[in-house]
């Protein structure tokens, strides 16, 4: 029997079933656990282009954090979950965490306030920041275990939520190719999508996720609304 099955409810999401619980992708990357009311975002990589600049790697418009930050903003306004879990990679560096930190404060005090906030540790951000909120490796709520990066020695039985990757996928529409950031999954694994501007991505037929993607693999590419697309693999 599949793990998951997918219906489109309104043009802000597409809902889908996975590890027998109800979940929404949202248009714009995150994901709605509606019975749990939490809200799952991966990788924002926050102050990217403001570690860019310091690392002498080339300047990028210095606003991706407030982009990001307003599309966070929106979802929780959308959704107004109980609790947010950040899946990782919230901030590009702990240098660009703690240059962040006034203006994150005030972004984010509004955002956190009257709900918990679960920062899970990336390999960018690993190690304590100066933001409130709890700071896990990684989150157990039943069926799930919430991570990073997707274990490649997964139990079986096992349902898992991860990020890192920052899947995206190829769509041909009117005589064009298009690149949308996408979720991927198959019947024990769900990655999301990177939900930070200017992060880029990694192809879903990348040899990359041959260790944890296994067969039967789909992706619901982000849109309005976002769009199943069965994979090859």
């Amino acid at each position: 029997m599949r793990a998951w099955r997918i219906n489109i409810s309104m043009q802000n999401h597409l809902e889908f079933t996975f590890g027998s619980e109800r979940l929404l992708a949202t248009r714009q990357g995150a994901l709605y656990w509606p019975k749990a009311d939490i809200l799952v975002v991966s990788d924002l990589h926050l102050g990217k282009a403001e570690r860019m600049a310091r690392r002498g790697a080339g300047l990028l418009p210095p606003y991706d954090t407030p982009e990001t930050l307003a599309r966070l903003s929106e979802e929780i306004t959308l959704y107004d979950p109980a609790t947010v879990i950040c899946l990782g990679d919230s901030f590009d560096d702990l240098e660009a965490a703690r240059n962040l930190s006034p203006y994150l404060a005030r972004r984010l005090g509004p955002m956190q306030a009257g709900r918990r906030w679960i920062w899970v540790l990336g390999n960018h951000d690993a190690g304590p920041v100066n933001l409130s909120g709890e700071h896990l490796d990684d989150v157990e709520v039943a069926p799930f275990v919430l991570r990073h990066i997707a274990q490649t020695d997964l139990p079986s039985t096992a349902f898992e939520i991860s990020g890192h990757y920052h899947p995206k996928l190829r769509i041909s529409a009117r005589g064009r190719s298009l690149s949308r950031p996408a979720f991927l999954m198959d019947h024990h694994r769900l990655i999301l999508p990177a939900f930070g501007a200017y992060t880029g991505g990694l192809w879903v037929d990348d040899p990359a996720f041959d260790a944890v993607i296994g067969s039967g693999a789909q992706a619901i590419a982000l849109g309005q609304p976002p769009v199943l697309m069965p994979l090859k693999r």
